[in-house]
């Protein structure tokens, strides 16, 4: 997901007998799949779980314009500009309105900016990859932005209404830019060898990229259990990437594109696809500031806060 490595900031799943009357109460309402509403009592561990992963996926949608943004002067002909354009305007679009579902947690989206700025808070490890053609603007419309509506779908039943609430509008129009990026992908393989060649080359370098978005694998991922308890989660990482692959091998027949895993086969028995697991080294290193575009993303947002404050204080 776009909030790859929230830690859950509760002590543990606890037992009913180890809860006290609030939490035992506010559990029942989220076994009865009641939504939280900014007003209602929630447990501290729970509105900081939030704040987190809100704020991460919010960091995600706005830094999510660069890669994309950097193809908008370049773009082949005034349609395809003008379409590229839409979707980086609707990312921004989307940052904004999980900021607004982060403020009603009783954090400032200055305040997000901050802990991004200072490194308390993260964004996405799949922006910090370059888009070096044309076709990864494609690429990352089917492959990334693919990858997001798996894992964004369920969290329009996140037990946090605002939240959920912004999901349904931002699922929406991720759904449209995964269209159009296989739209784009598919007039390209329609065309020149050269054109099919770099739609190849896009596919091999955004793959394993794009499997590393849902997070670590799930017995490296301590914090989904709390997280599922209390109904942010709705689904384990490893089933969301499960899903993912097994949406994606048929449209990449489709495409005619060959995904880059040898190791992609079909296993009757389970009924989904086997596939090799991708470098979780390389996944957090980039996490943790050495991706190929880390520095040059935080510069980016670094210079944009700084003109906002001077604007701010003219």
């Amino acid at each position: 997901m776009y909030a790859q490595m929230v830690k859950s900031t509760g002590t543990g799943l606890k037992s009913a007998d180890e809860m006290s009357a609030e939490e035992r109460a506010f559990q029942a309402r989220i076994d009865a799949g009641e939504k939280i509403e900014p007003k209602d009592w929630m447990p501290e561990g729970y509105r900081k779980t939030l704040i987190r992963q809100i704020g991460q996926h919010a960091h995600s949608e706005i830094v999510g314009q660069l890669p994309e943004g950097n193809w908008i002067t370049r773009a082949p002909t005034l349609e395809r500009k003008a379409i590229l354009l839409a979707k980086v305007q609707d990312e921004a679009g989307h940052g904004l309105y999980l900021y607004c579902a982060a403020e009603t947690l009783g954090v400032s989206r200055d305040e997000m900016t901050e802990m991004l700025l200072d490194g308390r808070m993260k964004y996405s490890s799949i922006f910090n990859y370059p888009t070096l053609s044309y076709a990864d603007v494609g690429t990352i419309g089917w492959l990334v932005d693919g990858a997001a509506i798996c894992n964004q779908v369920p969290l329009c039943r996140t037990s946090y209404g605002p939240y959920g609430r912004a999901m349904i509008r931002v699922c929406k129009e991720e759904s449209f830019h995964q269209r159009q990026g296989f739209e784009l992908l598919m007039t390209m393989m329609r065309g020149t060898d050269e054109q099919r060649a770099m739609v190849q080359e896009s596919v091999d370098r955004f793959w394993w990229p794009a499997l590393m978005m849902f997070g670590p694998p799930d017995d490296d991922s301590p914090n989904t259990a709390q997280s599922m308890a209390w109904g942010i989660k709705r689904d384990t990482n490893d089933d969301l990437r499960q899903k993912f692959v097994d949406m994606t091998v048929p449209q990449a027949e489709v495409l005619g594109v060959t995904l880059p895993d040898p190791g992609l086969v079909w296993n009757e028995e389970r009924g989904h696809h086997d596939f090799t697991q991708p470098d979780w080294e390389e996944f957090r290193a980039v996490i943790g500031g050495e991706g190929p575009c880390n520095a040059q993303r935080l510069a980016h947002r670094q210079r944009a806060h700084e003109q906002h404050e001077q604007e701010a204080t003219a």
